[in-house]
């Protein structure tokens, strides 16, 4: 006996309006990501053609030889033969770590001290946020400017002080010997606002029970700050210290604004060099030669940087 074909059931309405909404939802959602990265487009080119481009044409400048009436042609490693060749390559490579190791130990630990009796505070808590903060809003300039007057060996303030309580004025960038730490005071001063309050929020994150306890157990200040105060912010830590030696190892305001080099070269950083190389030599392929060479101490660091942060968030 033959049997009937079997019919196929038709879709039922139920499954029909769930793909429907499927799909409904699917064209929102490719609309709402095309807009996104359109706006990320838009980012990204702009940053491309302002922060990696600049850095691709700083690679290729500095093999060549550079000529904006001729043309630029290729020079090969001449620009880092003639580079290697002079004598204040060393001198501003020494001036640099010298300026990053001075302001690690004043503008790392100023800063976090600072915060440290900020946090103490129990009143005007904000007046002194403000009061700390204010030399990072003053242009750099100007506060070279102003530190330069202070540092004056004839009516600067500095020296007016000194008169006044009957010592010796001092010469400060006017002498070999002071003239660096003299600059890594001024960035100190200038540079500090910011990781103080860094130091501050992460101060007021620590749970106060942990204080509390180390009380009890008769720890004093200084032991507070070591075992509870330290381990609790060595991430912060970590992080403003990497992020502040790549930033004193680009140091040029205050060179080139209060002490121009000198005296007798004792300031020259591996900024100001590569500024007299672009701009005073007109001898760009050297300058871009020497940008790169930073540019890859300064990536050493970030790789430092990241490997650092890693751990920390890991333990």
């Amino acid at each position: 006996m033959a049997t009937a074909p079997l019919l196929e059931k038709p879709v039922s309405p139920p499954v029909t309006a769930e793909r429907e909404r499927r799909a409904a939802r699917l064209r929102r959602s490719v609309r709402e990501h095309l807009t996104a990265y359109g706006f990320l487009c838009a980012a990204v080119v702009l940053f491309a053609l302002f922060s990696w481009w600049p850095i691709i044409r700083n690679v290729l400048l500095s093999f060549q030889h550079v000529n904006f009436a001729t043309g630029s042609t290729w020079a090969g490693t001449a620009n880092f033969e003639k580079l290697f060749d002079d004598p204040l390559l060393a001198t501003a490579w020494r001036n640099t770590a010298l300026f990053t190791a001075y302001a690690l130990v004043l503008g790392f630990f100023v800063p976090f001290l600072t915060a440290v009796l900020l946090n103490e505070f129990r009143h005007a808590r904000a007046y002194f946020r403000v009061l700390v903060y204010l030399p990072v809003m003053l242009p750099p300039v100007v506060v070279a400017l102003l530190w330069k007057w202070f540092y004056d060996p004839g009516p600067g303030l500095f020296n007016e002080v000194l008169r006044t309580l009957h010592l010796p004025a001092s010469d400060w960038l006017d002498s070999s010997s002071t003239s660096l730490l003299s600059l890594v005071i001024v960035s100190t001063w200038a540079n500090m606002g910011t990781a103080t309050l860094i130091y501050l929020a992460a101060l007021q994150t620590i749970p106060g029970e942990l204080y509390e306890a180390a009380e009890l157990d008769g720890a004093n200040l200084w032991q507070r700050l070591r075992h509870v105060t330290i381990p609790q912010t060595r991430f912060v830590l970590l992080v403003l210290l990497l992020l502040q030696i790549v930033a004193t190892m680009q140091v040029f305001t205050e060179p080139y604004v209060m002490t121009g080099g000198g005296p007798e070269d004792s300031t020259v950083t591996v900024m100001f060099l590569i500024y007299r190389y672009a701009f005073v030599y007109n001898d760009f392929g050297t300058a871009s030669a020497l940008s790169l060479l930073l540019l890859l101490v300064l990536a050493a660091f970030s790789a430092l940087y990241l490997r650092v942060t890693r751990g920390a968030k890991e333990d």
